[in-house]
């Protein structure tokens, strides 16, 4: 409709046009005023909203760009758990390999590579070592192979509050007992003292001297059984007021300089240590506990086959039951002052206490310090009418033994052509 061609005068309708016009020609002017009174309360340092201008996009468009927003805000918080996620790869990560790892060989030792018995080591046990950090420091370094065995010995031994820490000298594949009553005497890092089993006192005097430095003659006179029996009653009345026998054939250090009676009384508390089990005190088979160790000398000498030794014990019961003499070589060697020379006609001629082809009966005393094997042989011997026994042709170590002294002749022949061959 053309404006030149509505009628003048005012109209309801215009009146209401005007107002209309009007509030909306007054509504920019109270939108200013508003942002004005917001922008006058804006917090200090926050951006003032800009003048407000009309939007030259539809309430469509505003939708749709929100829309088009809200995606970005979620991909942002995400991030928080793809850390935590890492976080915990990596942890899981580290227990595969390297705690697991660590537990398993602690505990399942079994699956590692023994390594040979006998080989020194030397260990540190830190001070606060805990028992697990202790049992794993003897398996690493094959003292104990199995954790296992190590926290029984402990346990059987009422240890757990007598481990003490510091350096010590220990072989491989130890018996566990050995192991917790080392710990439990303390560290003994330091020269080491090996006697075999078979040493006569005066092969021992002659070790603590090359190691310790104690002169052979200084110890001799140390090693006086009178000087110990009143705290080892064993060795009362022993003949020649000898410890012949009774220094018990180890492997020990001791640390700084010990004396010859720190050394004598820790080779005497072994004994006891070794024998405590066997009720050694009460003797056997009629004979005193002194006559068990004489005995077991004996056995030590004439077999290093540790199966045999019952045998030839039972051979040694058997003679003395018939009042045979032994006729053991051992026991001419040891009276005629040692050596490696082979016994001879002359040698049993020699007129000594000792010389048991002369003598019926056991040897006065020891004849060598014997090994646990040797003296418990001696305790329980085997059940056997044997009375001879040689040298095995075989040139094993091990014996033939016979009843009858045809066969014993027999085996002799044997042996002596086996040799001449």
């Amino acid at each position: 409709m053309n404006v030149a061609n509505t009628p003048k005068g005012p109209s309801p309708r215009d009146g209401h046009r005007r107002a209309t016009s009007a509030r909306r020609a007054a509504a920019p002017a109270h939108r200013q005023a508003r942002q004005e009174r917001s922008a006058s309360h804006a917090p200090r340092g926050a951006h003032s909203p800009r003048p407000y201008a009309p939007s030259s996009y539809s309430s469509a468009t505003h939708s749709r760009g929100a829309a088009r927003r809200r995606p970005q805000q979620q991909r942002r918080s995400k991030a928080p758990a793809i850390v935590v996620i890492v976080s915990l790869l990596a942890i899981a990560a580290i227990a595969y390999f390297f705690v697991a790892p660590a537990a398993k060989s602690m505990f399942a030792p079994g699956q590692e590579q023994t390594v040979a018995a006998g080989q020194d080591v030397s260990i540190t046990i830190p001070e606060g070592a805990s028992g697990d950090d202790i049992a794993s420091i003897l398996s690493k370094n094959h003292v104990i192979e199995n954790p296992k065995d190590y926290y029984a010995a402990v346990a059987k031994e009422g240890a757990e509050m007598s481990l003490k820490p510091g350096d010590y000298a220990l072989k491989t594949g130890m018996d566990a007992a050995d192991v917790v009553r080392q710990l439990v005497a303390g560290p003994n890092s330091g020269a080491i003292l090996t006697i075999q089993e078979g040493l006569t006192m005066e092969q021992v005097a002659e070790r603590v001297e090359s190691v310790y430095g104690i002169s052979k003659n200084e110890f001799l006179a140390q090693a006086k059984a009178s000087k110990y029996a009143d705290d080892y009653p064993f060795l009362e009345g022993a003949y020649n007021d000898s410890l012949e026998g009774y220094l018990y054939p180890k492997t020990y250090t001791f640390t700084g300089a010990p004396s010859a009676d720190d050394i004598i009384r820790k080779l005497l508390d072994q004994f006891v240590s070794e024998t405590a089990s066997l009720n050694l005190d009460k003797g056997a088979n009629g004979l005193s506990a002194q006559q068990i160790v004489t005995m077991a000398s004996l056995i030590e000498r004439e077999t290093a086959v540790d199966s045999e030794r019952p045998t030839i014990a039972s051979v040694i019961y058997n003679r003395l039951h018939a009042d045979m003499p032994l006729q053991i070589d051992a026991a001419i060697v040891y009276a005629r002052g040692g050596g490696n020379k082979v016994v001879t006609y002359s040698d049993l001629e020699i007129d000594s206490p000792y010389n048991v082809y002369k003598n019926h009966g056991l040897t006065p005393g020891p004849i060598c310090s014997p090994s646990i094997s040797s003296i418990k042989a001696a305790l329980n011997p085997d059940k056997t009418d044997y009375l001879y026994y040689v040298a095995s042709a075989a040139g094993d170590g091990t014996h033939k033994f016979s009843s009858d002294y045809e066969q014993f002749e027999k085996d002799s022949q044997e042996y002596s052509e086996s040799r001449s061959s």
